[in-house]
């Protein structure tokens, strides 16, 4: 099994300010296996905006992966190719994302109804770069047929070099439902999702959406797809879901929650040392002790004191002691 091929079996999902560089090195402490996927950026933004603040990021984040919004095909590819310094593992395009502000820019879930114009992009994409190219999608959008859309539109990549697909096991629809509604309003087809991986065993398939735990996943795995990509559960439940998934890969690595905040002193003091302020990278971290005692004061205490001037690693140590003496 190749390399490309295994980095998939568990990844955390690209969500807007939320998986940002701070988020992908402290998921790293607790996963050395997962493959991390930025916020989407904007094939536009790299093309006009601030390249280094778009798209640095610390060398231990590896695997990571490049998620890139647009449908204009020399955008896209001229995006890839500023973006080759950088290195990313992998380069995926935004097929899901229902925001209006997407959908304006004709990209995100709306090119769900283009499969050509994504193929076009593919290509253009692919001609650029020699790491995979990936796509994450959602089942269909609107009153599209999912039994129907979804596999033309897989059908449709594979012809233009697409070897893995990302699915989110919902619909979005762009009319009606707001961004968070299109996250847990639409029903989830699971099923629909294998039946793909069964049509097209040759492609390498994950599957997105309601999966909150180590033990889902695994049980997706096992039902015969390649990968499983969590979103928010690794986000706020990140110990529960994070540490422990490199068995997945038979890799024992397994650090205790308290140890993965240890981990994280170094590049806070860097992080401060060169101008940062401690919530920039707390605020991923409120929800690493979930479900133990202390949990809330650990919450309280950065809620409260990581956004204030100068505020340094000794208020993560304050946070810490809130766990060795709850309340």
């Amino acid at each position: 099994m190749t390399k490309e091929h295994t980095a998939h079996r568990l990844s955390v999902a690209p969500m807007m300010d939320w998986t940002d560089r701070h988020c992908r090195v402290f998921h790293r402490q607790m996963t050395r296996r997962a493959m991390l996927y930025t916020e989407m950026v904007t094939a536009a933004a790299i093309l006009h905006g601030p390249k280094p603040r778009l798209l640095d990021y610390a060398p231990v984040e590896h695997p990571v992966a490049l998620q890139l919004g647009g449908s204009d095909p020399a955008d896209l590819a001229q995006a890839v190719r500023l973006a080759g310094p950088w290195g990313y593992d992998e380069i995926n395009l935004n097929c899901g994302c229902p925001s209006d502000r997407v959908q304006s820019g004709c990209f995100g879930a709306v090119l769900m109804e283009r499969p050509l114009l994504v193929a076009a992009c593919i290509r253009a994409m692919k001609g650029e770069t020699d790491r995979p190219v990936t796509v994450k999608c959602r089942i269909g959008i609107d009153d599209q047929d999912p039994e129907t859309v979804l596999p033309a539109f897989i059908e449709t990549l594979a012809e233009a070099g697409v070897r893995h697909i990302i699915i989110h096991a919902r619909k979005a629809w762009l009319q009606g439902l707001s961004p968070k509604e299109n996250r847990e309003v639409p029903p989830l087809d699971h099923d629909l999702v294998l039946r793909m991986k069964q049509r097209f065993p040759e492609l390498t398939i994950s599957i997105n959406g309601g999966i909150t735990t180590l033990a889902e996943a695994k049980a997706f795995l096992d039902a015969g797809l390649d990968g499983v990509m969590l979103g928010r559960a690794a986000y706020q439940h990140p110990a529960s879901v994070l540490i422990g998934a490199d068995a997945l890969w038979g890799d024992s690595h397994a650090p205790t929650p308290v140890a993965v905040a240890m981990a994280m002193r170094p590049y806070i003091a860097e992080h401060l040392a060169n101008g940062g302020r401690l919530h920039q990278i707390t605020r991923h971290m409120l929800g690493l002790f979930s479900g133990t005692p202390g949990a809330r004061g650990w919450r309280r205490v950065l809620s409260e004191q990581a956004s204030r001037d100068g505020a340094g690693l000794e208020v993560l140590d304050q946070a810490l002691a809130e766990l060795l003496t709850p309340a």
